[in-house]
């Protein structure tokens, strides 16, 4: 009796099996890949399930466990997926969102209005590319459970036990497939933290917890009441704001928006989007709507209240966004992104609604805070008078190269290679490390540019002034792609620019300097992977004519260690700079691209890059101090 069964189920099972097999092959087209950034995209598709129970507004705790094991579990209160038979698939409706894509209670809006978890292929990919993945669903006073390996159930769902009445919710756990995930990867806590104080942020009045059970254990907590306002006031918390945060909630169409605004005394914008409850790194046209929004109300007042003279011209965008931190939030029944990985939202309508609402509400805030109005205009009249002065420099700087028909900077040691695909430039720090560095490099495909002393903050500098610095003048000739609006990434002369400087304090900071200078006005050459940092050694330990360059301290002491009685007769020689090598040295530990060790720089959380350099190179003293007291337990090689 049992075999048909068996075997009417083995061929429904085919068609699951057939969707769930196209995700293992291309990882790519579902969570964009199996490198880290896809690892924690796994995690964001199940927590994303759990704040679409928040935006329906029946869960307000979301719990996620990071196990020894690295397997990962996310537990929620919200109403549990329904277990009850699918009437077209004849199976319970767990199994059915576990493993068919497209399937989940997104597409009918009678479960959710609106969604994060938004092609119902989210939890279903998660199982296809887990080794293995284990759900208990809490409903009507039972617990309910299913197991999978590599996506395949290893029977039906059934029932496990009873619990109280009153707890209902999920709890997914699962480990993801090291056969696909390859090398040493696992989950970043920091970077989990970041993502869920955003998402705390915009889901107000939802506790999310991480906790991390791999050694040395950390947990994080995150409930906002005053959401995306005290978002805002998070991310300005180390800026001298000009007035209080300016917020408007309206519903337009079954469509959520609110946005929170305001300015500060910085030079940059930081601005973040949202839809359904994630960040659009790329934006949209709800960012549109908003920058639009901002600009032409601050327009109208100016020329309103006369702070903007009849022959002046209006102010532009960069004008007015300089300064500003703002979020746009919206929660849309049906959005339209550009991609599975949801980073743009194509909305056309949302552009309408998300200027029209900001725009009143707004407007209205200025007429009736006009300190905070006059505040605003005078900064985006300072703005403006900047911009001009640095489009002058910019245009000199640009009629200068081509009078001089594009002259590299004199300290420049070119390479002979022109395909940028091939070609590195080093920045090195001093003439001494400078002249190792030419000496030692092969010359056909690395180019060294030294720089004397420290480059300019251009965290507490206007482009005008930045413009007029000799070092920062040599990296952008030298880089041939131009800066700010003229910038074209099509224009740059390496494929890899790396930073090297010596592993004392003075290094790093103007290593600091450096990411502050890429990060704030070439932020695209850090977003396509082309910004490295060199790695020298620390020390060179010789004995009984063998050498050993050792990269930490730690190495240091495994090695003498290893080398047991005969350690003392070693000699150990500390690098305190570059300087202090021989060219040959210098190509064989840190320059030579078959031994080299090198780390690329990338921009994993942007809002968290924007507050850390705010806060490391700003001009408000206490935060600094703060994080300096914080980690001072952390320094190592600390020359007094």
């Amino acid at each position: 009796m049992v075999q048909p069964v068996e075997s009417s189920y083995g061929a429904k099972d085919i068609q699951v099996l057939e969707g769930l097999e196209a995700v293992r092959r291309r990882p790519g087209m579902y969570v964009g890949g199996t490198d880290l950034k896809a690892l924690h995209h796994l995690v964001y598709e199940v927590v994303d399930n759990s704040i679409d129970e928040a935006l329906a507004g029946v869960c307000n705790r979301i719990e996620v466990t990071i196990h020894p094991d690295s397997s990962l579990t996310v537990s929620d209160n919200g109403r549990g997926i329904p277990v009850d038979i699918h009437p077209e698939k004849k199976k319970s409706a767990l199994e059915v969102v576990m493993t068919v894509l497209h399937a989940g209670g997104k597409f009918g809006h009678n479960s959710y209005k609106v969604s994060g978890g938004l092609h119902g292929v989210g939890v279903s990919a998660v199982n296809a590319l887990s080794e293995w993945c284990e759900v208990r669903v809490y409903r009507d006073g039972k617990i309910y459970f299913q197991r999978y390996e590599r996506g395949i159930p290893q029977e039906p769902v059934k029932e496990i036990g009873e619990c109280d009445p009153a707890r209902t919710g999920t709890t997914t756990t699962f480990r993801f497939d090291r056969e696909l995930f390859k090398g040493d990867l696992d989950f970043n806590f920091n970077t989990l933290v970041q993502r869920f104080r955003e998402m705390a942020f915009v889901t107000r009045n939802v506790l999310i917890k991480l906790v991390d059970e791999r050694p040395p254990e950390h947990e994080a907590s995150f409930l906002f009441e005053g959401g995306i306002v005290s978002f805002v006031r998070y991310l300005d918390r180390n800026r001298e704001v000009l007035h209080p945060v300016f917020y408007v909630e309206k519903e337009v169409e079954n469509i959520g928006i609110e946005a929170a605004v305001q300015f500060t005394d910085a030079y940059n914008e930081s601005i973040f989007s949202f839809a359904n409850t994630i960040n659009t790194i790329d934006g949209g046209t709800h960012l549109t709507g908003l920058r639009t929004a901002i600009t032409r109300v601050i327009n109208d007042y100016a020329r309103k209240a006369n702070l903007l003279k009849e022959s002046d011209p209006n102010f532009t965008g960069d004008d007015t966004r300089e300064g500003m931190t703002a979020i746009v939030s919206i929660k849309h029944p049906d959005p339209q992104f550009e991609s599975q990985t949801k980073v743009k939202l194509m909305n056309p309508e949302v552009q309408t609604y998300v200027q029209q609402i900001v725009g009143e509400a707004f407007g209205q805030f200025l007429e009736e805070n006009p300190a905070a109005g006059k505040a605003i205009v005078s900064k985006c009249l300072t703005s403006a008078r900047a911009r001009d002065a640095a489009r002058k420099a910019r245009d000199l700087v640009i009629r200068k190269s081509a009078l001089e028909s594009m002259t590299l900077p004199g300290k420049l040691a070119d390479c002979s290679d022109r395909d940028s695909s091939k070609s590195e430039m080093y920045i090195v720090e001093g003439d001494s490390a400078g002249g190792s560095a030419k000496q030692g490099r092969d010359r056909h495909f690395q180019a060294i540019l030294p720089l004397r002393g420290k480059i300019l903050n251009t965290e507490r500098a206007r482009l005008d002034k930045i413009l007029s610095n000799e070092e920062i003048k040599a990296i952008i000739s030298a880089l041939g792609t131009g800066i700010g609006d003229n910038f074209d990434i099509k224009n740059l002369r390496y494929g890899r620019v790396i930073i090297m400087t010596d592993a004392d304090v003075d290094g790093s900071h103007i290593r600091t300097l450096l990411l502050t200078f890429f990060f704030r006005y070439m932020p695209k050459l850090i977003e396509e992977g082309h910004v490295y940092i060199a790695q020298p050694p620390l020390y060179r330990i010789s004995h009984k004519g063998n050498h050993k360059y050792v990269y930490t301290d730690v190495e240091k002491d495994a090695y003498l260690k290893e080398l047991g009685a005969v350690a003392e007769k070693a000699e150990i020689q500390r690098y305190k700079g570059l300087g202090e090598m021989n060219p040959t040295q210098l190509w064989d530990t840190t320059m030579n691209p078959e031994t080299r060790t090198m780390l690329v720089v990338s921009i994993e959380d942007a809002a968290a890059a924007d507050r850390t350099f705010d806060m490391l190179m700003g001009s408000a003293v206490p935060p600094r101090t703060r994080f300096i007291v914080t980690h001072a337990h952390a320094v190592r090689n600390l020359d007094i």
